[in-house]
């Protein structure tokens, strides 16, 4: 692909992220004018706003497995390695602020169960969780801080915000 399609791949994806978070009624239309292209230059690369729409699933996910190999590869501490993964997931869910917990598409489906067990492995391995809690807890907690954090409190600067999350998640809000 030549490069100005692929910049224009991944400004249509980045656009449709944003538009149909905000409304997932949205038409390729709108995703176009957002990415400032021609809805042609989008209906060349994707089929229908489904198609688009299971694309942008891919590439958050794509950014997630990045940022799970980057975070979680054994050559940083664990506070640090949860401290990479917070900013980073922080900032892939505020420039991919789709949802991708209801989607029903089994390859998606897949892949996020895939990377949830390669980042649950992590935490059970790093000993900073307590024992005994029902599997998969620590991870959801973590996943719902970070998702809290980046979507509904804005204002937090990603690296301030992920400390705040990781403090949280290893110590609680306790006094």
């Amino acid at each position: 692909m030549r490069a100005d399609a692929t910049r224009n791949v991944e400004a249509v994806l980045r656009a449709a992220a944003r538009v149909f978070s905000a409304d997932p009624l949205a038409r390729i239309s709108d995703v176009a004018i957002a990415a400032g292209v021609d809805k042609r230059t989008v209906y060349r690369r994707f089929d229908s706003r489904e198609d688009l729409l299971l694309a942008v699933y891919r590439a958050r996910l794509d950014r997630l497995s990045e940022l799970i190999d980057v975070s979680f590869s054994g050559d940083l501490a664990v506070r640090d390695a949860l401290l990479t993964f917070a900013e980073g997931g922080i900032r892939l869910s505020r420039d991919w602020p789709v949802d991708i917990r209801a989607v029903t598409d089994q390859e998606i489906q897949r892949r996020r169960a895939e990377l949830d067990a390669r980042m649950d492995d992590f935490l059970g391995r790093t000993g900073v969780i307590a024992p005994g809690l029902p599997p998969g807890w620590a991870l959801r907690v973590l996943q719902t801080q970070l998702h809290t954090v980046a979507q509904e409190m804005p204002a937090l600067e990603p690296g301030p915000a992920a400390a705040l999350v990781i403090e949280t998640f290893l110590h609680g809000v306790g006094a």
